[in-house]
């Protein structure tokens, strides 16, 4: 048995089929972990989650931020920008059980001492408590009142975390620590619009996880999101998005042995940062 995980796959459906032939991922007795963003921008989403939902419990996926956007315009809520593409699912005669089956995954998963989410965990937060917080938002992502939160999910207040919070405010903050996450103040403020390189990270920001005495730095934290910053892979940081839908890779790494594996994308398309 073998654990792969697989960085973000927005749609790229042939280089997932290659990706999975390259790994030799046998869904009898290996498991598939994905660090979210099944769908959007790329050509084939809806033949990424039927895949991915076909897989059963061999498959293990947390939310990504374009995965909470397909939920809010198939519930109504939100608008397609002009570079979505998820016409072909909202329009597939499986629409409902697909989107059904999507707002029932994760937040994050912790498994041992690896952690994965889509992308990122604020400072303050352990592991403890940020399972306790994801299992918040995953609630109501499955409640009857689903569409509700997802009226109230967008939004860039609260930018940081206090333990007050309640309410929409509250699950507004920790969905946009999971999803959308890539710099922060070292208290733990977030910056949403910045997505380029390291390099030219805005001033008073660094990346979230290298916020000096981080709470969570003692496990293995796996994430994608952030595909400026590409493939990193440090002790207790493994990052998987390198870019596919741009003309990058497909990476997927085996956690027994960190073994990392890769396919070359078969048609980007613009990129738009």
């Amino acid at each position: 048995m073998a654990n792969f995980v697989v960085g973000d796959i927005q749609g790229c459906f042939t280089e997932l089929q290659l990706l999975l032939k390259k790994t030799e991922f046998d869904p009898t007795k290996d498991k598939l972990w994905i660090v979210g963003d099944l769908v959007n921008r790329g050509s084939g989403s809806l033949e990424v989650l039927r895949l991915v939902k076909a897989l059963g419990d061999s498959a293990i996926t947390v939310l990504g931020n374009h995965d909470l956007h397909l939920l809010a315009v198939g519930a109504g809520v939100a608008q397609l920008h002009r570079s979505d593409t998820l016409d072909e699912i909202l329009s597939a005669p499986d629409r409902d059980e697909l989107l059904t089956w999507l707002r029932q995954q994760r937040l994050m998963y912790v498994e041992g001492d690896n952690v994965m989410v889509h992308a990122g965990l604020l400072p303050q937060w352990s592991v403890r408590q940020a399972a306790k917080l994801a299992r918040e938002v995953e609630a109501a992502l499955r409640g009857d009142d689903y569409v509700k939160f997802l009226e109230h999910m967008y939004g860039n207040t609260p930018n940081s975390w206090d333990d007050e919070l309640t309410g929409y405010k509250r699950l507004r903050v920790i969905t946009n620590a999971f999803t959308r996450l890539r710099v922060c103040t070292s208290e733990g403020e977030m910056e949403y619009k910045f997505k380029g390189e390291v390099e030219k990270i805005p001033a008073g920001f660094v990346p979230w996880f290298d916020v000096p005495k981080r709470a969570s730095q003692d496990a293995t934290v796996i994430f994608g999101h952030w595909s400026a910053l590409g493939l990193k892979v440090t002790p207790n940081i493994i990052a998987l998005d390198t870019g596919c839908l741009w003309g990058g890779t497909l990476t997927a790494m085996r956690l027994e042995d960190r073994q990392l594996f890769q396919v070359a994308s078969q048609n980007p398309v613009v990129q738009d940062w």
